[in-house]
């Protein structure tokens, strides 16, 4: 009966994930009810919910590109032009360029980044429910990475209770079956939270991914700037048609995700 002692364990640790996972739907479900009131997404709004804040950093520093007030060579240095900032963040971007007024993209990107304009927006939008807080552990994403490793859990437990030394007389197909279940039971939370909540975005709560999801699809129904910069900020640099602009960035920092 040593192999009860195994398939405790794997119970105990499949029910605590799928309940983990069941709640943090239901607690993003009710974010998502309480903030369902139309609200319209800025282009850093959208850039944070898409990518963090590196991606604002990368659309704050396109747009003042494209408007002349800012240099990006293809070696990978910004050099400001106009210093006026238009608002907190590009001024936050014009001041890690630095006093000297250039400086290389990378440490520019990982330091606008940082600022205190970036994580005012980020709680901004956790306070209208459309973004994750920051190292939150009970959110789907969470949830899904607990049971996960709930399932390879359950799997090595009954692989080594199936691999123990007979020691009575409960058939071998009765023991795999008796671990099926709790494996069967993560399996199925996991379905239905890809059906429910895929992807799961570690910066956009569901409600966000859903204004998201709009604002994609008409990212690119006209040619002007604004929906050039939605792109960019939806879809990070790899939306950046022009070729010197994209070697701008190709020497990416601490924040190289796009």
């Amino acid at each position: 009966m040593f192999w009860v002692l195994l398939l405790l364990p794997a119970w105990t640790l499949a029910g605590l994930a799928c309940t983990r996972l069941c709640l943090a739907a239901v607690r993003s479900a009710d974010v998502a009810t309480e903030s369902g009131g139309k609200h319209d997404l800025t282009l850093y709004e959208a850039a944070f919910l898409s990518g963090g804040p590196a991606r604002v950093a990368d659309l704050t520093l396109v747009s003042m590109a494209r408007q002349r007030r800012l240099l990006l060579a293809h070696t990978g240095w910004a050099t400001v032009v106009d210093p006026r900032g238009r608002d907190d963040i590009e001024r936050s971007v014009i001041g890690a360029i630095g006093p000297e007024g250039q400086s290389p993209i990378a440490p520019v990107r990982a330091a606008a980044a940082a600022t205190d304009a970036v994580h005012g927006l980020a709680d901004r939008l956790v306070s209208a429910g459309l973004a994750v807080p920051a190292g939150a552990g009970t959110t789907v994403g969470a949830g899904v990475r607990q049971v996960r490793l709930a399932a390879a859990t359950v799997l090595a437990l009954g692989a080594a209770a199936l691999l123990m030394p007979a020691q009575d007389q409960m058939p071998r197909h009765l023991i795999a079956l008796w671990f099926a279940l709790p494996l069967v039971l993560c399996l199925s939370c996991l379905a239905l939270a890809r059906i429910e909540a895929h992807p799961y975005s570690p910066w956009a709560s569901p409600a966000g991914q859903r204004l998201l999801g709009a604002l994609a699809r008409h990212a690119g129904d006209t040619g002007d700037d604004r929906a050039y910069l939605t792109s960019v900020a939806v879809r990070g640099i790899r939306a950046v048609g022009e070729p010197d602009l994209r070697a701008a960035f190709a020497q990416r920092g601490p924040y190289g995700r796009v």
